[in-house]
């Protein structure tokens, strides 16, 4: 690519888009944590100041993949989430199936999930920051959509709470399933530590499943604010 000088929104939406994939080609090598702008810079073949020119900072730039990557991977429930036959907790049981085997599938999603609270929404201005939290909820009103078409019952309200639950518990599992050299290296002779090893999709999926009982059998006695995105109408963001 000829880097000069993107002169027209074209040219500069096109800079941005390809700093965007070489930044998600990265991720697929290295964890969120290790990715500097100084080598991601070298990639994209600019200098760094001349990057900056097109996102405000690393985590702007990580803020919006983060975006790009809910949009695909929603795409992908769109059919895997079909309609099945069951009771509503055959029916939840599996809902919670497919979305922590799809999670597990995509680590570069969780990895960014993962380090959006702490670490990406720290070093980026308010205007960048409002715009991916009316991002992030445009995805989570999608999810909620795709999830009521398997499991009806929940209602509208209940889910939106159980995209905030989704969310958590993939933040919470994923940091995880990567643990210390030294301590990989004991598993070997000490199978009780062996043994606390998390599997991903396995954790999240006994999550989801019961948080999808829980919200199933309280739908009539828990309030809109109850819920881990307690105060956010669950209608936030239609066009």
């Amino acid at each position: 690519m000829d880097f000069q000088r993107a002169r027209s929104d074209e040219q500069r939406a096109q800079r941005r888009r390809h700093i965007l994939e070489v930044t998600a080609g990265m991720l697929t090598e290295m964890p969120v944590a290790q990715l500097s702008l100084n080598e991601l810079s070298r990639r994209v073949g600019l200098a760094k100041a001349n990057v900056l020119r097109y996102f405000e900072s690393r985590e702007a730039i990580l803020l919006q993949l983060l975006d790009a990557e809910l949009r695909d991977w929603l795409t992908e429930l769109e059919e895997a989430l079909t309609p099945v036959q069951g009771t509503p907790r055959e029916r939840g049981d599996r809902l919670a199936r497919v979305l922590a085997e799809s999670l597990a599938e995509r680590p570069v999603l969780c990895d960014l999930i993962s380090a959006q609270a702490a670490v990406l929404e720290r070093n980026v201005s308010a205007q960048v920051a409002i715009e991916h939290k009316y991002a992030t909820l445009r995805s989570f009103r999608a999810l909620a959509g795709l999830a009521r078409r398997c499991l009806p019952e929940l209602g509208p309200e209940d889910a939106f709470r159980l995209t905030g639950f989704i969310s958590l518990a993939a933040s919470a599992a994923w940091p995880y399933i990567q643990p210390s050299q030294a301590l990989t290296a004991e598993y070997p002779d000490d199978p009780v530590v062996a043994a606390m090893h998390v599997d991903f999709a396995g954790v999240v999926r006994q999550i989801l499943e019961v948080s999808i009982s829980g919200l199933l059998e309280r739908r009539e006695d828990v309030p809109l604010g109850a819920g881990p995105l307690a105060g956010i109408p669950h209608d936030i963001g239609q066009e």
